[in-house]
């Protein structure tokens, strides 16, 4: 079982492949997110009537810090939960006001549901608002058992994302987790207790840990798979900001890249021959249509809360790290705000590229009609270069990824997001 696929020396060939991969999609991601800091006020995004918006609402709270985490989180206390909360309902009325509407909505964190009743509260006035056809939250082991958390579906939460991360003790020991969320055996029960409650139940792993053994990543697939039978798994590789590499490295051990590949095989083969549909590179689901990042499958979409951020019309934004800053702003009848950054066409059409392939297929004539038939032949140079690494398969309609394609993705989506997390930890840092 899980046999690796491919053999030593073609690993080994694979791995200079790899590592220009990551360097291409390093250089991207730093620059995309290179935001400047300014004083001056900037123009605020505006809503284009009749489209319907993804919303993103950001809850910073969690109750133990994890030493790999480079997402905005901050300690949590019972104090500042109800001003946040209500700032919460705040912006989301503002940005309401001004045109946006929602028909989908993703609860992110830190852990959203550490105040159930505060998260369902912010729920139900999103909905008061407008239908909204999908809502997913994201949670914790320990807080599966809670009434408030079990109660979501009936607020219509049809998928919950619970981050599991390994059921190795060892691991679970090193990465600071296994005190406050429960061991493998105890996470595991409050899975298989949780199944049913909702549509989709959701289970977030890391691949390629630090010390992680082949024998440990085969047992915990084997309990997602056979024991648990979860819904849906996904496998992101760990992604550390540079500023908590240090930390991480002390907590957990040395980060090995050249390890990932052969994880990823390990895994893709394991779930789907199990059954398991690929939602995205590395997310993989027992239903089709299933997915686990909404920046994949829409384009433009509105982040709410202290540390988010937004994509519309090109540009990208990002809110104040700042909890006071932030319900400050609020109060003051304005988004939480604080930078921006305009993407040229050609930085646009990258990321188009980037996200639309991270789900596998990209409609040709959606985005020549979204960039004036300028899309294929912009970005000629890049679609050579993937073409090349066997990357991508171009039909009459469509590029899809190949089955190398797949992990190709994996590292360059893993890139762009550590740069956004260094962006996350150089926001969190207070001028001097």
């Amino acid at each position: 079982m899980g046999r690796l696929t491919g053999n030593p020396a073609m690993r080994r060939a694979n791995a200079p492949i790899d590592t220009l991969v990551a360097k291409m999609a390093r250089h991207f991601g730093r620059r995309v997110m290179a935001f400047p800091a300014t004083n001056h006020p900037f123009e605020p995004p505006h809503a284009t009537t009749g489209r319907l918006y993804v919303l993103y609402l950001h809850v910073p709270f969690c109750v133990t810090l994890c030493p790999f985490c480079s997402f905005h989180r901050v300690r949590f206390e019972a104090s500042r939960q109800h001003s946040y909360f209500n700032s919460l309902r705040r912006e989301i009325e503002v940005v309401s006001a001004k045109g946006f509407k929602f028909d989908e909505l993703y609860v992110g964190g830190g852990t959203p549901t550490v105040v159930p009743e505060a998260l369902a509260a912010t729920i139900e006035f999103v909905r008061s608002l407008r239908p909204i056809g999908s809502i997913s939250v994201e949670t914790n082991p320990d807080d599966l058992p809670r009434e408030g958390v079990r109660r979501l579906a009936d607020l219509g939460v049809d998928r919950l994302s619970v981050g599991v991360q390994s059921f190795d003790d060892n691991l679970l020991r090193k990465m600071q987790r296994i005190d406050r969320y429960g061991n493998g055996d105890i996470i595991r029960a409050r899975l298989k207790d949780s199944l049913g409650r909702f549509a989709t139940l959701n289970v977030d792993m890391i691949l390629n840990l630090p010390h992680q053994s082949k024998a440990s990543l085969e047992r915990d697939l084997e309990i997602l798979i056979d024991d648990v039978s979860v819904d849906q798994v996904s496998l992101y590789p760990l992604m550390p900001a540079d500023s908590t590499h240090l930390s991480m490295q002390r907590h957990m051990g040395e980060l090995d890249h050249t390890r990932e590949r052969n994880h990823y095989e390990l895994i893709a083969a394991r779930l789907l021959s199990a059954g398991y549909l690929r939602s995205s590179a590395w997310c993989f689901s027992h239903k089709p249509g299933c997915g686990d990042e909404y920046i994949a499958r829409r384009e433009d979409f509105i982040g709410l809360g202290s540390g988010a951020f937004s994509y519309v019309g090109g540009t990208l934004y990002a809110s104040t790290f700042s909890m006071d800053d932030y319900e400050r702003r609020v109060e003051s009848g304005e988004p939480g705000f604080e930078r921006s950054r305009s993407l040229s066409q050609r930085e646009q059409m990258r990321y188009y590229l980037l996200m639309r392939l991270f789900a596998g297929i990209l409609d040709i004539a959606a985005a020549e009609c979204r960039f004036a038939g300028r899309f294929v032949y912009g970005l000629r140079r890049e679609l050579s270069i993937l073409n090349s690494l066997g990357a991508i398969h171009r039909t009459d309609d469509e590029f899809r990824l190949t089955e190398r394609g797949q992990f190709v993705w994996v590292v360059l989506m893993r890139e762009f997001f550590t740069a956004t997390n260094s962006l996350r930890m150089a926001m969190r840092t207070p001028a001097p």
